[in-house]
């Protein structure tokens, strides 16, 4: 083994930063989300602290190599990772609250976070190479290996933290596996010091672990705090603001819920934009088989089933556990008139042969956009051709409508009037100011017959009467799977909400 130390230091260097990459977008997810911002704010910084750290390790390597500097760095770098999982939960905590626009935010939380560690962690391949090199006539050999051994690492870090560890350990503890794991390879590296570094290490053990059960204290009170292969959940009790109601939250991202349920008794939608899917009855009275993209507590399809006794309903939800932890904590229960597909829905959609009287669409990922593939004419192709000759679309959407804010749903408008004879907007707050960003539904009729805006039932009214009839305004290019800039558009109305 000590013949291979240092490509063995070298590897789990290359190991321990991917999965700290991978880490630290689930750690940022519910404060900042996971949006292709928050993504390249990660990537970016991680790269540029990591080309530092290559220049500085190797500075610093050519001017006297020790095995006893290697270690303190490596043993630095654990402490810092240390230090992530002790902040990581009031920092971002302070940040949400104080800084709305997301690439500021995005970018703080990188810096602050993951750049000092994955500078340290930059550091360890070069220094590597200078304690390996015996000749110059050697150089670029001791090198390629070091590199190659490095990005094995990686390799397997990243399949490691992506496939297993975080949907078994969770963010916060495999950042304590990693700082005890840099630590134990800093005695492994210079074991004459390892007397005082084994007292710091159950220090460091001793300090994680406390944390562990102070963190709570910045964060809503859990039932559930989970990392799955998708996403962070956390479920909390809470009380209604409008109704006063105890209800039961599911939330994946930064802003809002993304499912509710009253805990006094499960009787109606705990969520107001929710019950506009039952519009779709009103402009298709056909209704049969429904689909719906995107299950998250599955508490409209629940309410489907209730409502409509023939009916059946299919529903795409991405995430296995988020339907695993319906059935557990939000009274989804077995029925033979639902059918659950855990994929993604533009792959469903391109390969279903079923036909539908209605498409609800109610995908996002956790910074409150739609997933861009959910978005373009390519799929609102797909949509239109998988609908019943009457068939009706019923579409989340947060969003404004006018301004610098409304882009994305202009965007999405007018890609459904590319393909649909007759689409509709029903603002579910604030429906005077197209100004606001709010859930705003998108209804998209396949018939070219011109429907009622009136209905015997109340609440339908109600929903009808806040049909927009102001024009939407068509500035702004269709969305296609060629340009589909939908997290950009969405990072303009984050900070409002």
């Amino acid at each position: 083994m000590e013949k291979y130390k240092l490509e063995i230091i070298a590897f789990v260097g290359g190991a321990v930063v991917m999965i700290l990459e991978l880490v630290g977008s689930r750690i940022l997810a519910p404060y900042l989300g996971t949006s292709i911002i928050v993504w390249t704010s990660l990537i970016g910084i991680i790269l540029g602290s990591l080309s530092l750290g290559y220049w500085w390790g190797g500075k610093l390597a050519d001017r006297k190599p020790n095995y006893k500097t290697f270690s303190f760095i490596i043993l630095i770098s654990g402490l810092l990772i240390g230090v992530v999982a002790l902040i990581k939960t009031p920092f971002l905590f302070f940040l949400q609250k104080n800084f709305d626009d997301l690439r500021t935010g995005s970018v703080l939380a990188t810096l602050i976070l993951f750049a000092p560690p994955s500078v340290t962690l930059g550091m360890i391949s070069p220094y590597a190479i200078r304690l390996k090199m015996k000749s110059i006539a050697k150089s670029g050999e001791t090198a390629g290996s070091i590199f190659a051994v490095s990005t094995a690492g990686s390799i397997v870090g990243t399949f490691l933290a992506g496939f297993v560890l975080i949907a078994t350990f969770g963010s916060t503890k495999i950042l304590y596996i990693l700082s005890v794991i840099l630590i134990l390879t800093s005695l492994f590296t210079h074991r004459k010091a390892a007397k005082g570094k084994t007292t710091l290490l159950f220090l460091v053990i001793f300090t994680l672990f406390l944390a562990n059960f102070l963190e709570p204290l910045f964060k809503p009170k859990l039932l559930v705090d989970k990392d799955t292969l998708y996403n962070r959940v956390w479920i909390y009790e809470s009380e209604d603001p409008e109704t006063k109601r105890p209800i039961l939250s599911l939330v994946t991202g930064a802003k809002g819920r993304q499912s509710s349920m009253f805990l006094d008794k499960d009787d109606d939608l705990a969520i107001e934009y929710t019950k506009y899917y039952r519009l779709a009855g009103h402009f298709n009275p056909k209704l049969k088989r429904v689909l719906m993209i995107g299950g998250g507590a599955y508490s409209y399809p629940k309410d489907f089933l209730k409502k409509n006794p023939e009916g059946l309903i299919d529903v795409v939800e991405l995430d296995p556990d988020l339907t695993a932890l319906a059935r557990e904590y939000f009274n989804l229960n077995e029925s033979s008139r639902l059918t659950i597909y855990h994929q993604d829905g533009r792959i469903f959609l391109n390969k279903t042969k079923n036909v539908y009287d209605a498409i609800l669409m109610d995908a996002f990922h956790s910074s409150l956009a739609i997933p861009y593939q959910l978005t373009t004419k390519e799929v609102v192709k797909k949509i239109y051709d998988t609908l019943s000759d009457n068939g009706v679309v019923v579409m989340n959407v947060i969003s404004a409508i006018e301004g610098e804010r409304g882009k994305f749903l202009r965007a999405q408008y007018h890609t459904y009037k590319r393909v649909f004879p007759q689409v509709y907007i029903f603002p579910v707050y604030d429906v005077e100011n197209g100004y606001s960003a709010k859930n705003i539904m998108l209804v998209a009729l396949k018939s070219s017959e011109t429907p009622q805006f009136k209905s015997e039932d109340s609440e339908l009214n109600e929903f009808l009467a806040n049909l927009w009839t102001r024009e939407v305004e068509d500035d702004l290019p269709i969305l296609t799977d060629e340009f589909a800039p939908v997290d950009q558009y969405i990072v303009e109305i984050l900070s409002e909400i």
